[in-house]
């Protein structure tokens, strides 16, 4: 039987190559046959995950909600010092010095992920904006946000802040942050299905040793990661209660 793997679709463009290395890993330290599909947008995702075909994943926030309350999913793991905080950001050019700075009806860019435009928005708030009062333009890629601000096509942008240090020096230089959110304890997450629940503690061990093989090592690397932690079940509810108060 091949089960099928997939991962939130707001990683960087670069770590494609990366992420399938990941899974060839992961085959080897199971002797399962695993997929890797990646999807291009969050919707695309969510309709495979809605249809059960999707068996591993490394999850954002939000979905990770879907997937344990709704899908039986189990979080495992979680990487090292990485936190899913959120950047608002504007051209070089934008007069605004800080988010009190902006006015109602602006342009937002910004791409489907929803526990980045969740945070986003609360950002928003000292500046008396809401969903009611802006134009939100949702793109693929947080390089396009990217490319919305540096051709004015909108005012604001909202990145993954992991996306926007990404980014390449030259187009950051032509970014100036507003703010940054320090919420500290949202974060991806690797969840297993019911297909593999009989591996879920192999699979646990797995990640958790993953920094003591040095292939496993140079896999971490070049996921821009130092290693996995284990992520108990009460943690990951905790999360997703506080995902649904920002709600």
């Amino acid at each position: 039987m091949t089960h099928q793997m997939t991962v939130s679709p707001d990683f960087a463009p670069d770590a494609v190559a990366s992420w399938y290395i990941f899974n060839t890993w992961l085959q080897k330290q199971l002797d399962e046959n695993i997929h890797l599909e990646l999807f291009n947008d969050f919707e695309s995702q969510r309709q495979a995950i809605f249809n059960d075909q999707i068996d591993i994943i490394y999850a954002n926030p939000f979905d990770a909600a879907v997937l344990i309350r709704e899908k039986g999913f189990t979080a495992l793991v979680r990487p090292v010092g990485k936190q899913d905080e959120v950047v608002v950001a504007v051209s070089a050019q934008n007069p605004a010095a800080c988010i009190e700075d902006l006015a109602p009806g602006l342009r937002l860019a910004s791409t489907d992920d929803p526990d980045v435009h969740l945070v986003g928005m609360i950002l928003l708030e000292p500046a008396d904006i809401n969903a009611d009062n802006i134009e939100r333009k949702i793109v693929d890629s947080y390089v396009i946000v990217a490319k919305q601000l540096l051709r004015n096509e909108a005012e604001v942008g909202f990145f993954l802040k992991e996306a926007f240090d990404s980014l390449s020096n030259f187009t950051k230089e032509q970014l100036k942050v507003l703010v940054e959110s320090q919420i500290s304890i949202i974060h991806h997450m690797l969840l297993v299905g019911p297909r593999l629940a009989d591996k879920q503690v192999q699979i646990r061990d797995c990640m958790l040793q993953m920094a003591d093989d040095p292939k496993g090592q140079g896999v971490l690397d070049s996921l821009g990661f130092t290693g996995w932690e284990m992520i108990e079940a009460e943690d990951a509810e905790f999360m997703i209660d506080l995902m649904d108060t920002l709600g």
